[in-house]
C-alpha cells in the first residue's frame, strides 16, 4: 500500500471526528420544556403531568379522558329536612358548619340555602380562611357567590370554609345548608 502524506491522514482523521460530532448533534436535541407561540398536541393515548418543583402532587394531568386534577371532591347529597340542617339560636355570629378543602383552583363557587323558623329573622355569612367572603344574606335568602380564594403560592394547602349564622330577632332558629361548592378558574 502506498504511503499517503501525513497531512492527508490528519485531514481524514479530522473529517471523521467532525462527521461524528455532526451525527451526534443531529441525533440529539435539547429538552423541549418550554412552549411559546404555539401549543402541545398529545395523541395515541399519550399523557401529560404538570408537576410543581416542590415535589407535591401533580398540579393537573391530561390523559385519554381529558383534563383532570389529581382528584376533586364532590359535595355529597344533602339532607332536605330543614330542621336537621346546621343551625343556631344564638344572637351573635356562630359557626354552624365548617370544612377544610385542598386548594386547587384560584376561585370558588358556593351556594347555600338559608331558612329561619316562623317569626324569626336572622343572617348568614361565610368565612374563608377566617375572613368574610361574599355578602351577608338575610335568613331565607340564598347565598350564591363566586370569587377568588387564593393566590398561586397557596395551591395545595388546606382552605377552611365556615358558615356562620345568627338570630337577629329576640328568639328563634336560623338554618343554612350548602347545596353546591366547587373550585373554578379565573
Amino acid at each position: 500500500m502506498p504511503q499517503l502524506p501525513e497531512d492527508i491522514i490528519d485531514r481524514l482523521t479530522a473529517m471523521e471526528r467532525r462527521i461524528q460530532q455532526l451525527s451526534t448533534a443531529v441525533n440529539s436535541r435539547p429538552a423541549l420544556n418550554k412552549v411559546s407561540g404555539g401549543g402541545v398536541e398529545i395523541t395515541d393515548g399519550g399523557w401529560l403531568h404538570v408537576l410543581p418543583s416542590s415535589g407535591d402532587p401533580a398540579v393537573f394531568s391530561v390523559g385519554a379522558g381529558g383534563l383532570a386534577r389529581p382528584w376533586l371532591t364532590m359535595l355529597p347529597p344533602q339532607d332536605t329536612t330543614v330542621t336537621r340542617w346546621p343551625q343556631t339560636t344564638a344572637t351573635a355570629w356562630t359557626t354552624i358548619a365548617v370544612s377544610s378543602n385542598p386548594l386547587w383552583q384560584p376561585q370558588m363557587r358556593l351556594h347555600l340555602e338559608t331558612r329561619a323558623a316562623t317569626g324569626t329573622t336572622g343572617a348568614v355569612r361565610v368565612l374563608v380562611a377566617g375572613t368574610q367572603w361574599g355578602p351577608e344574606v338575610a335568613a331565607g335568602a340564598d347565598f350564591d357567590h363566586t370569587a377568588a380564594v387564593a393566590v398561586a403560592e397557596d395551591f395545595g394547602t388546606l382552605l377552611t370554609v365556615e358558615i356562620q349564622a345568627m338570630v337577629t330577632s329576640t328568639s328563634g332558629t336560623v338554618y343554612a345548608q350548602p347545596q353546591l361548592m366547587y373550585g373554578c378558574g379565573d
